[in-house]
């Protein structure tokens, strides 16, 4: 979402939303770690181990997680759980090897599209713009759900171990070390995403289906349809648990019946509502940038602090959920069948005067604030001459300044780390 208070909100929300904190959630039981990783951990202490669910982004990062554990206790990790296959959850795994733990996880619950390796280099660069893996501590500020990742802060490496038992049933229920816990399918942000409920303790560990602000309904990177009506429907299967304690994957556990029940129903009613009303868009004949336009977040949401653009955004999840229903095609027959790209260009440029025109209302564009307009107009010159350094350093220039209206870590990184490639050409 673009602001001009974008860069200062986004900076006040990375300094209040996961703050280093270790949450005592069930007296010498169950503990919450905040704030020591891109993501959360939390531990359950057994009769003899500890049961360890998730385990930060990189080896380093977990070495501190083990460090707190033994604080609290001398029992081994002889269990881990990772609510979800995400590289930031399970990237401090081999940290416990030394203890030999059982590592359990979720098969999807439905597959991967075949041959998306064909797809490794263009999403590996898309998801390092997207996480701003190549910034600095500066330009990044965080990655709007937790502080930036280890391995980018020189704090670790990925340590990945693969789980040692996945179950494909929609529910089990495991006693493990006198700890009675429910496991449940859970998808959501992915397809193999698991709950865990703690019925003697009421506590429900959600991943990341719940998280302090607009979650990633659509990932900027590029990723499988996250399907927008099964995350909903995995909400109401949170919400009937009457948790007392919910502990996301990332940000602030929420702590009471009352305020978990309230917040995951307004975080469930608002991205119902968003699902509920790009379908009527849709519906209605509506292109997919008429619909981001036409549908918004009412107040009544999107003035809750748990629901701040910092993450995903609306529009984007609109233009996911347009996409995952109906494809590219907006209903345009003019759109079936468009003149190359460059063509078009060239007969644009002709018809607003030539490029040195064009430069000019760049120029302009900029001069006046109109960011968008600038790196669109800078678009249609580089569609038509790709080596065209003018154009590309006025498109720079109007991605740094969108980049310092967007209240989204992950779009902010996108339009700097952009930027900063076309600089780089020049």
């Amino acid at each position: 979402m673009l602001r001009p208070d974008g860069e200062q909100l986004l900076k006040d929300f990375s300094f209040s939303a996961y703050p280093r904190r270790v949450t005592e959630i069930i007296p010498g039981v169950i503990y919450h770690v905040m704030g020591y990783g891109h993501t959360n951990a939390s531990f359950i202490i057994g009769e003899t181990s500890v049961v360890l669910i998730d385990t930060l982004d990189t080896d380093y990062r977990a070495a501190a997680v083990k460090a707190i554990i033994a604080e609290h206790t001398n029992k081994p990790v002889k269990t881990i759980i990772y609510t979800h296959s995400h590289p930031d959850h399970r990237g401090g795994a081999g940290v416990f090897m030394d203890s030999d733990p059982e590592i359990i996880a979720f098969a999807p619950c439905k597959p991967v599209l075949g041959r998306m390796d064909a797809l490794k280099d263009v999403l590996d660069k898309r998801g390092i713009m997207q996480h701003g893996y190549e910034l600095s501590d500066e330009e990044a500020i965080c990655q709007g759900i937790g502080i930036r990742e280890g391995m980018v802060q020189g704090e670790g490496n990925r340590a990945f171990v693969p789980p040692t038992a996945v179950y494909s049933e929609e529910k089990i229920i495991r006693n493990i070390d006198g700890i009675t816990l429910e496991l449940a399918a859970a998808p959501g942000e992915t397809d193999d995403q698991l709950l865990i409920w703690s019925p003697a303790h009421k506590v429900l560990f959600c991943g990341d289906n719940y998280y302090g602000c607009w979650p990633n309904l659509y990932a900027i990177r590029g990723s499988q349809y996250r399907d927008i009506n099964t995350w909903i429907e995995t909400l109401d299967k949170l919400i009937a648990y009457k948790a007392e304690y919910l502990l996301p994957g990332h940000t602030r556990p929420i702590i009471g019946e009352t305020a978990v029940i309230e917040t995951l129903t307004n975080f469930r009613d608002a991205i119902d509502y968003i699902l509920t009303e790009t379908l009527k868009a849709m519906n209605q004949g509506m292109t997919m940038d008429e619909a981001a336009e036409a549908v918004k977040l009412p107040e009544k949401w999107a003035n809750l602090p748990y629901l701040g653009e910092f993450y995903g955004t609306v529009a984007w999840s609109v233009r996911g959920i347009y996409a995952g229903y109906v494809g590219w095609f907006d209903g345009n027959p003019t759109n079936l069948n468009p003149l190359p790209k460059r063509t078009r260009a060239e007969k644009t440029i002709a018809l607003m005067g030539g490029a040195e025109s064009v430069l000019s209302a760049i120029g302009q564009a900029l001069d006046n604030k109109e960011a968008q307009w600038a790196v669109e107009l800078a678009d249609v010159l580089i569609a038509a001459d790709c080596f065209n350094k003018e154009a590309k350093h006025y498109k720079a220039q109007g991605l740094l300044s969108l980049g310092r209206l967007e209240t989204s870590a992950n779009g902010r990184h996108y339009y700097i780390a952009c930027a900063k490639e076309l600089l780089s050409d020049l």
